[in-house]
């Protein structure tokens, strides 16, 4: 552990943090940034090994759980640099920073690596725009007990510090896998997956189909949805009801939709048991 405070702007380990925000530094470099503390520790908790971590004890929201996470750093063998307020706030991306910034390796897991279960729930996101909203799938498909989600043909890489930020460190218990579509649509196929779609020009709602095997729900970018590869490969074409003036939803919003009509199905299918009450952790419902 460095027991020395940086308190430099120009320290060389802050400017190379300050630079993963964008993404050609954090390609060539390999590495990405997780801030805070519940996206710290769920990387952690998921076997995430940070190479580094920044911590300022004088932004610790508590100061209670904190320094057992440093510790969990340290075990790992992590770089450990205490920081001033003012180098903190320079490399934070949060508002109101709470003291802690891992800097780590990329996730890399491939097509291959994936070992789906019989009945698997696959989400497809094609050419996501926006991190805040590929962030929010991660964290719905975590929710949901999905159990791959293949990032096609990327607009948004998974690890932009916002769409970490988003997930609320959920990126790192979903296996998440950065693909082609071409690959990605192959893989699909040859393990018997029947693809979902949502589409306006269709009389399927989406509580009309069964979505309790192999399915993957697609979905596309925020201004124009999916390409025609992936509507005319689409074994289920369903629509969402719209009863008011709005003619879509943002596509974090049509995926927690979707998602969540496949959970209800094998909820009563048997084929998924909802934990008890008490299994609840006790963390916010809700977030801004």
């Amino acid at each position: 552990m460095s027991a020395v405070e940086i308190t430099s702007l120009a320290n060389p380990k802050v400017k190379h943090a300050v630079k993963l925000r964008q993404r050609s530094h954090r390609d060539e470099s390999g590495e990405m940034l997780v801030e805070g503390y519940r996206e710290c520790k769920r990387a952690l908790d998921n076997g995430y090994r940070p190479h580094a971590l920044f911590f300022c004890e004088e932004l610790y929201l508590k100061h209670e759980n904190e320094p057992a996470l440093v510790q969990r750093c340290a075990d790992l063998g992590a770089e450990l640099y205490p920081c001033s307020a003012a180098v903190f706030e320079k490399m934070a991306y949060r508002e109101r920073p709470d003291g802690l910034l891992m800097v780590g390796p990329y996730l890399s897991t491939r097509l291959e690596d994936l070992r789906l279960p019989e009945n698997a729930l696959v989400i497809v996101a094609e050419s996501i725009e926006k991190p805040g909203n590929l962030g929010t799938i991660l964290r719905t498909a975590d929710a949901a007990g999905v159990n791959a989600v293949i990032v096609c043909d990327r607009c948004t890489d998974i690890h932009n510090p916002n769409v970490v930020r988003a997930s609320t460190g959920t990126l790192f218990a979903v296996p998440v896998v950065e693909a082609g579509g071409d690959e990605a649509l192959a893989f699909l196929r040859g393990r018997g997956f029947k693809i979902l779609a949502a589409t306006p020009h269709t009389p399927n709602l989406h509580s009309d189909v069964d979505l309790t095997g192999n399915v993957a729900i697609a979905v596309g970018t925020e201004q124009y949805g999916l390409t025609a590869k992936w509507m005319d490969a689409a074994d289920l074409r369903v629509r969402i009801p719209m009863l008011g003036l709005a003619d879509s939803l943002n596509v974090a919003a049509a995926t927690t939709i979707l998602l969540f009509e496949a959970v209800r199905q094998r909820i009563a299918a048997g084929m998924v048991q909802v934990p008890p009450a008490e299994a609840w952790h006790g963390e916010e419902t809700f977030d801004h």
